[in-house]
């Protein structure tokens, strides 16, 4: 049987003169009577049981019994069986104290954001998501029960689990890029990642592509940080020039995604790589490399990358979240040795330390080769969905319609003709059971680009095929195309 609360007699309030007395019965009566009388112990109120206050006053069971004898014959308080000791409605002498309610906290106004996925039900057309039926979670559970059969370390390492670190440094050494462990800081994804640099910046201006991603956008925003725009055209590539006069701004920090760009799917040429390091030379940026899709090409390949031209002095975010397991949250910051310490002493801030449990769950999964073996057999997929998603698009799509060929990554872009407004074909999909995001708050100023992200890799070909069959009716007829 549950008990209600008791409340506290704190010995202070027994008003007991010498400190070196403990507490008698008669203070204990004394004290609770003027707390009745006062109206802060309110009828029904359940006072402490009687070990309670033997433990707390240091007094004698006999004591504190004598005291509830003594209440109880003086009408203030009724011994309940089994319930204990409560305060009467008719021992009450004084009104009680009214509660008083303290304003609420002056937030900002929340940023505008969507769930990550649509309702049930829903076709998820924009999701940067994997489909789940692809993701190892037989494997990952193996690792789990391995790493739960092992003594579980007392205290937490704020820049991460040792081994994880090793690991994830040793990947990078095999790709050509010189990390050790002790440059590595495993975080919350790759979102944590970003938290922690941009609370470590002097300067609050931070240049990003535009469009970006979404929540690093929302992230810089809230932080107070002012953002240049660096123009980014999935179609034409990057002109470098105007990046040049953007970045003469002298932002603090570009922050990049050099490889499957979200939203658009567009990965940086040699050449653009080479000129954006020569750029943020010359300005004096620090570059924040997003680096979460160079691995997603077939047959082992990868692209290059930011940090492989630019050396330790390129900040490099990954992640494990959406090739994995987006549950997991795991990612990694890797830093040169000296800006480490503060941004090990920025994550401790937040959140002192991550779980080791999924840590170690995810360094027992690279250790046992278990995450090569996956990336193969998934971009395999990827490969066939792909495939199979740009031939769709060839077959279906009005004129006037054009997408990226990324030819990796999970997304591409579908840019469609600004005949058709976005506020009239978003819904009218959504009614068709097609969710498609809005990509307009993605943009730093005016939006250069009409379309959406278009999810390849979650959706399966009969899913993707029947969506697109969707899309395409819905532009030819709001298009006014036949």
């Amino acid at each position: 049987m549950s008990r209600s609360p008791y409340v506290a007699l704190h010995p202070v309030g027994l008003h007991v003169t010498q400190t070196a007395r403990r507490a008698t019965a008669a203070d204990i009566v004394a004290s609770v009577q003027r707390e009745i009388g006062a109206g802060a112990l309110p009828a029904g109120s359940r006072l402490p049981p009687v070990r309670a206050l033997e433990k707390q006053l240091g007094i004698s069971k006999n004591t504190a019994q004598a005291a509830y004898d003594e209440l109880v014959a003086r009408g203030l308080v009724e011994t309940r069986e089994r319930e204990g000791v409560f305060v009467l409605a008719a021992a009450r002498t004084a009104a009680p104290i009214p509660i008083v309610s303290p304003p609420l906290p002056v937030f900002i106004a929340p940023p505008i954001s969507r769930p990550d996925l649509p309702p049930r039900g829903t076709i998820a057309l924009s999701t940067v998501f994997i489909d789940p039926e692809l993701l190892p979670t037989e494997r990952l559970a193996e690792c789990a029960r391995s790493v739960l059969r092992e003594k579980m370390p007392s205290h937490y390492d704020a820049q991460g689990y040792p081994p994880l670190r090793a690991a994830i440094a040793a990947r990078l050494q095999a790709r050509g890029l010189d990390v050790q462990a002790d440059e590595v800081i495993i975080t919350t994804g790759s979102q944590q990642s970003l938290d922690i640099v941009a609370r470590s910046l002097v300067t609050k201006r931070i240049a990003v592509e535009s469009p970006v991603y979404g929540y690093a956008k929302l992230l810089f925003e809230t932080s107070g940080h002012e953002l240049v725009g660096l123009h980014l055209d999935p179609f034409e590539g990057i002109d470098l020039a105007a990046w040049d006069r953007a970045l003469a701004a002298k932002p603090a920090l570009a922050y990049l995604i050099s490889s499957f760009h979200n939203p658009t799917g567009y990965s940086y040429t040699s050449a653009e790589l080479r000129g954006v390091l020569e750029l943020c030379a010359k300005h004096g940026v620090a570059i924040l490399e997003d680096d979460w899709g160079s691995d997603m090409l077939s047959d082992g390949e990868y692209r290059p990358m930011l940090r492989m031209l630019g050396g330790k002095d390129v900040l490099y975010v990954n992640s494990f979240t959406k090739k994995l397991l987006p549950s997991l949250r795991v990612g990694f910051l890797a830093a040169s040795p000296e800006l480490v310490p503060t941004l090990v002493a920025m994550k401790r801030l937040s959140t002192l330390g991550n779980a080791w449990l999924t840590e170690a769950v995810v360094c027992e999964f690279l250790e046992r080769g278990y995450y090569d073996t996956h990336l193969a057999q998934l971009q395999r997929e990827l490969d066939a969905r792909y495939a199979a998603c740009l031939a769709a698009l060839d077959e279906m799509m009005p004129d006037g319609v054009r997408w990226t060929r990324p030819g990796g990554g999970p997304t591409l872009w579908l840019e469609i003709p600004r005949s058709v407004p976005y506020e009239v074909l978003e819904p009218y999909l959504a009614k068709r059971g097609i969710h498609v995001s809005n990509a307009s708050a993605a943009f730093i100023g005016e939006p250069h680009l009409h379309g959406f992200r278009l999810a390849y890799a979650y959706l399966s070909q009969s899913e993707m095929r029947n969506a697109l069959t969707i899309v395409a009716d819905a532009l030819r007829l709001l298009g006014g195309s036949r």
